[in-house]
């Protein structure tokens, strides 16, 4: 949480306040929801061109890390079955 100073200045709950009195639950509370909205106000939309580069982008790194991560599943079952066996082998025949 938050207070506001008498400056008009906003510090963490744990601050002291020129006042040194907390402020009750509700003022709190409506601090929170003012300070939620300025945060939404700052908050920019991208363009139809953005957000198709973004998904663009994001789908290109899902495919790389899948390659990335069949490929690494493709070795460890390799090195596994040339350490213990090809499955359904048995062991001295």
């Amino acid at each position: 949480m938050a207070q506001d100073e008498p400056n008009g200045e906003i510090v963490a709950a744990g601050g002291k306040s020129a006042g040194g009195k907390r402020p009750n639950i509700f003022s709190r509370i409506a601090l929170f929801i003012r300070q939620v909205f300025a945060e939404l106000r700052k908050v920019v939309t991208p363009t139809r061109q953005e957000l198709l580069k973004f998904t663009a982008v994001v789908l290109a790194f899902v495919v790389i890390m899948m390659a990335v991560v069949y490929g690494l599943d493709f070795v460890f079952s390799w090195m596994a079955s040339v350490v213990f066996g090809a499955p359904g082998q048995l062991v001295g025949s």
